[in-house]
């Protein structure tokens, strides 16, 4: 069996295809892949990393803010439009895939757009609650349109062929156990609070938590973990003007960089971050509570829509950026832990939302095209 995997742009539709990827290979050894992505995007570094076969093809996305620069800068976009169309074709035509797998980005689009023209089956994987614009387009003549979150339903083509499959969630993450991971941690009987802005970090999200720090230093009532970030290295000078001595806090974990995120979840009672798709699947996974934060930052708010698939369904507590501070965030903690109710339903709601056999959905659901 020959598959061919597109996507890329952001981790967020990187990681996906490489656990499909990585799931197949386990259960069909002999599978040929092959991933196509944009030349010069984090595909390039990420793919090959993973050990699979890598082609590139140069294209580039839309910019929506008016200005001269960016005006010409559309330009090239639509002369790659058709360039990378032909690229994507030469590629398809050598390997000549049995199933073709988009996983949404810039990039899916000439690919998969040029497979369905060719004959091949092709498939497209939606990660979040507000569907892309690339898959947008493409899910009225895809085989199949898998979806993580059955509310992106409503916003595709009526023509679409949806399945619900969920997000492919690591199985570290998975497997991760309460008891098990508190006791690596070193943690006591205290509640503990999880937060973090993502790898680089979130501005607003760490001067936030800050505050919040410093008001729950205040009793120590709770443990917590927080990560800064790569741009946040300036988080530890802050808490020290603020007057918080971590050191004399031994509750208090404040790292860059969370290198064992499964225990950490796992360990949480409370989570405070990011509503980007592969995290929320994981949050879900665990079972965990959470308060959201999107990102008002990414294409087409899709992190709001995200946080509100959980929000409407009673698994999370949100609080958008345009009205988050220190005090609001203070005020936040303070009610979920102050109602003893609230915390063990939003666990319990966000465990009822987890789909744990999503790669074994989307492997069921590319043998069955491929036959």
């Amino acid at each position: 069996m020959k598959v061919l995997f597109a996507g890329g742009g952001t981790a967020g539709h990187i990681n996906p295809a490489l656990a499909i990827a990585g799931y197949l290979r386990e259960r069909e050894p002999d599978v040929e892949i092959l991933y196509i992505g944009a030349k010069g995007g984090m595909e390039e570094r990420l793919v090959p990393a993973a050990g699979y076969p890598f082609k590139s093809i140069t294209i580039s996305g839309f910019q929506r803010k008016l200005s001269w620069e960016n005006l010409k800068k559309n330009a090239k976009t639509v002369v790659r439009m058709f360039t990378s169309s032909q690229e994507a074709r030469k590629i398809l035509e050598a390997f000549r895939p049995d199933v073709c797998v988009g996983t949404g980005g810039y990039v899916s689009g000439p690919v998969i757009r040029d497979a369905i023209k060719m004959g091949i089956p092709s498939v497209i994987h939606e990660q979040n609650a507000y569907p892309g614009v690339t898959n947008k387009a493409l899910s009225r003549h895809a085989t199949r349109t898998m979806l993580a979150v059955a509310d992106a339903q409503r916003h595709l083509d009526p023509k679409a062929r949806c399945v619900l499959t969920g997000n492919p969630v690591r199985q570290e993450v998975i497997r991760a156990r309460r008891a098990a991971a508190r006791k690596k941690l070193g943690l006591d009987e205290r509640p503990l609070i999880l937060s973090f802005g993502g790898s680089l970090g979130a501005r607003k999200i760490n001067e936030a938590v800050a505050d919040l720090l410093v008001w729950s230093a205040r009793s120590d009532k709770f443990q917590h973990i927080h990560a800064y970030g790569q741009w946040g290295k300036w988080f530890p000078d802050l808490l020290k003007e603020k007057g918080l001595d971590v050191a004399g806090h031994p509750n208090i974990d404040v790292r860059e960089y969370i290198n064992d995120m499964p225990d950490c979840l796992a360990a949480a009672d409370l989570v405070i971050c990011r509503a980007g798709a592969i995290t929320l699947s994981e949050l879900q996974a665990q079972g965990r509570a959470s308060i959201l934060i999107p990102s008002p930052n990414v294409a087409e708010n899709h992190q709001y829509h995200n946080a509100m698939a959980l929000v409407n369904r009673g698994a999370a507590a949100i609080l958008e950026e345009k009205d988050l501070s220190g005090e609001a965030l203070c005020q936040k903690v303070e009610e979920l832990f102050n109602n003893p109710d609230t915390i063990p339903t939003f666990a319990a709601n966000a465990k009822k939302m987890a789909i744990l056999d999503a790669n074994e959905r989307i492997y069921h659901i590319i043998k069955e095209i491929v036959k």
